[in-house]
């Protein structure tokens, strides 16, 4: 695989997960400040997937890893987008 490609790709991965850790902190600001609404229930309410457990049995050692558990909303999108387009200004 090209290196070029390689580096485009970490930063996505990266500036995905930036994002999302910042969405996620949105939201629990909305949750805390914001009164019950309709607005509230709009960026709040979110979609899980879901991934695992997995499991890696060997002779000596086993390794549980699990649930694995993504909650996308509104939010998590706006922190996507605004750590995109901080990215693209600084890089």
């Amino acid at each position: 695989m090209n290196m070029v490609i390689r580096r485009r790709i970490g930063r996505l991965l990266l500036v995905m997960l930036i994002g999302l850790v910042l969405g996620a902190l949105l939201t629990e600001l909305v949750v805390r400040f914001l009164p019950e609404s309709a607005t509230r229930t709009f960026f709040t309410t979110s979609v899980a997937a879901a991934f695992g457990p997995l499991v890696v049995d060997l002779v000596a050692v086993g390794l549980t890893l699990g649930p694995l558990v993504f909650h996308l909303n509104a939010l998590s999108f706006v922190g996507i987008l605004v750590v995109a387009l901080g990215a693209r200004a600084w890089l």
